[in-house]
This record gives C-alpha cells, sequence and structure tokens, in this order.
C-alpha cells in the first residue's frame, strides 16, 4: 500500500513514525503548499520521502500512490479528497472527515460510483483494547450512562487569549472543540451505540464565536450520553460506561484507547485489560487500512464510512444548537 501524504502540519511526523512500523505500506510523496515548502522538504529529508509537490494535481497525475492522506485544515478535507477520488485515488482523511453530513455524504456516493476507499483516521475506533470493549460492554447489563471527557489545553489558546487566532480556533477554518478534540468522542460513542435520537450541545464560546470548550449530551431510548472536549482546559481524560451490572473505565483520553478496567457489581472487583500491541497509537489503524485495502473489504470500509456520516450528523446537529458556524 502506496500513501502519499498531504500537508505539514504537525499530525504529518507524528502520523509517519507510525507508518515507519508497518513494512507493507511506502511513503511515495509529500504535498506541501508553496509558503510551506522548506517544511515538507525538511519533513520528506527527515523521513527519506523521495519527492515533494506543491502542486496537488501534478501529485494526482503523477503519483503511483494508492492513497493521498489528506492532513490538511479542515475545512479542506472535502475539496482535496474529492480532487482525489474524482483522479482514482483512495482518501485517508484526518479526523474530523468533513466539515458537513452532506460533504462526507457526497464522498461516499463518489467512492461507491469508482469502487474506492475512504477511511477517516479516528485511531481509538481500530486498536484492540476499543474491539474488545465492544465485546465486554455486553456482559455489564443494561446500559445507563456513558461519559467521554478529552480535555487539553490547546498550544495555541494563550495566543487566542491575546486575540491571535490559529486556524485550530478559528470557525472559518471549522477550528473549535466540537470539529477537533471532541470528534474522537463523537466516534466512540456512535461506533459504540449508533446514532443518538436527540443531541444538545452546550459549549463556552470564544471571542470570535468559536467554541473553545463543551459538552455534547447525546439522547438514546434508555440511557443518554456526555461528550466532553475542551482545548480552554485539561483534565485527565476518561471514558466511562455504566450498565445495571457493571461499568467500563478508562483513564486516558479517546485518542488513545491504552486499557481500561471492567467492573461488576455481583464480585465488587475490577480486572484490567490492556491488549493493544503497539505503544504508537496510530500503527493499529493504518494496519487495518492496509488490511481492507489488501482484501478487498469493501463491506468493512462501508461500516466505517457509515460511522463517519452519523458522526457528522451529531456534529451538524450540535453546532446547529450551539449556533456556531451559521455565518459560512
Amino acid at each position: 500500500m502506496k500513501i502519499a501524504m498531504i500537508g505539514t502540519g504537525f499530525i504529518v511526523p507524528v502520523t509517519l513514525q507510525a507508518l515507519a512500523q508497518i513494512n507493507s505500506i511506502t511513503v511515495t510523496s509529500i504535498f506541501a503548499r508553496p509558503h510551506s515548502i522548506e517544511k515538507g522538504r525538511k519533513i520528506a529529508a527527515d523521513h527519506a520521502i523521495p519527492t515533494v509537490y506543491t502542486d496537488y494535481a501534478q501529485l494526482l497525475a503523477e503519483d503511483d500512490c494508492d492513497f493521498v492522506y489528506i492532513a490538511n485544515i479542515n475545512k479542506v478535507h472535502f475539496e482535496y479528497a474529492k480532487q482525489a477520488l474524482e483522479a482514482g485515488k483512495n482518501v485517508v482523511l484526518e479526523k474530523p472527515s468533513c466539515v458537513q453530513a452532506a460533504q462526507i455524504k457526497t464522498l461516499a456516493e463518489l467512492a461507491e460510483a469508482k469502487h474506492l476507499y475512504i477511511f477517516e483516521a479516528v485511531t481509538s475506533l481500530h486498536n484492540p483494547n476499543f474491539h474488545h470493549i465492544q465485546e465486554d460492554m455486553k456482559t455489564i447489563g443494561q446500559i445507563k450512562v456513558v461519559q467521554c471527557n478529552y480535555s487539553q489545553y490547546s498550544s495555541r489558546y494563550n495566543a487566542y487569549k491575546e486575540h491571535i487566532v490559529k486556524p485550530a480556533l478559528d470557525p472559518k477554518c471549522y477550528g473549535g472543540a466540537l470539529m477537533d478534540i471532541n470528534i474522537y468522542n463523537l466516534n466512540v460513542i456512535v461506533s459504540l451505540f449508533g446514532k443518538p435520537q436527540s443531541v444538545r450541545y452546550l459549549a463556552n464560546i470564544g471571542f470570535n464565536g468559536v467554541d473553545t470548550s463543551g459538552t455534547v449530551i447525546m439522547r438514546y431510548p434508555d440511557f443518554y450520553a456526555l461528550a466532553t472536549g475542551a482545548k480552554d482546559s485539561e483534565s485527565p481524560g476518561h471514558v466511562t460506561i455504566q450498565g445495571d451490572l457493571g461499568y467500563i473505565d478508562m483513564k486516558s483520553p479517546t485518542n488513545a484507547f491504552s486499557y481500561y478496567d471492567l467492573y461488576y457489581n455481583e464480585t465488587k472487583k475490577a480486572t484490567r485489560h490492556a491488549y493493544n500491541q503497539y505503544e504508537h497509537r496510530m500503527v493499529h489503524e493504518f494496519l487495518e487500512f492496509e488490511e481492507v485495502f489488501r482484501n478487498k473489504d469493501y463491506d468493512t470500509m462501508r461500516h466505517w464510512l457509515q460511522t463517519s456520516i452519523e458522526v457528522m450528523e451529531v456534529v451538524d446537529a450540535a453546532a446547529a444548537d450551539a449556533h456556531l458556524f451559521e455565518d459560512l
């Protein structure tokens, strides 16, 4: 499987560290916008990437990659993915897949028509600990409460407090907590339980209209789920799934799923479970992508893509409830 990297943001070197551990994946090139060419060249040199492009259309025409990994700012995901699919390239989209459900639905239809693959890079959904939670969840009885919290003080927030706005906190770029850090929480909840009946979003809104933190309240027929994400403050990350026979508790953010504790009311004891085989949180994700592509497992891709669509439908509802992005 051959991948071209699209973008030069902080996630690209992190991803390349993971890909270096997978022998069946080769990185063919990197795309950098002209003003980021030196950054692109440095990343290429550091990771032995043979070619640096500044023309995206040229990359799509010349590079023999199977996939492009789109790691640009949120608002251009749809445009870059659509161009790639039209050029016959498969796509890995850094989260969020797009900024509206209508966009990811359009990409899904285009991929289906061309029999191409789209994967959203949500690390937690593809590691062994998450897969085991899907099974162990069936043993804790009727679900009553689900809570996810991923709060991390943004490296851009000090500048933001001085009214210096970077894309991560710019509503014009579809930045903010909902579109970034809370996407992990929403993916975990929707992947486990499906689309909720109703959605509310209680958000802290900054001076420029961006949500710097907030909690999505998701109502299901027999329980509710809370997804809290913050870029303006910090706390320990956690996931708790409470059933009437026990609970599952993970004391780490939803982008990692490093371990979890399984507790049963009857025994009054918790046992720790840790199944991940790699320390780097992105390795399992790309191993699954490569396996699905190699095996031509289009049904699994469709299943993952449906989760991406349902998550963006939740995001649409949450953004509307908090009046985000209304002027865009």
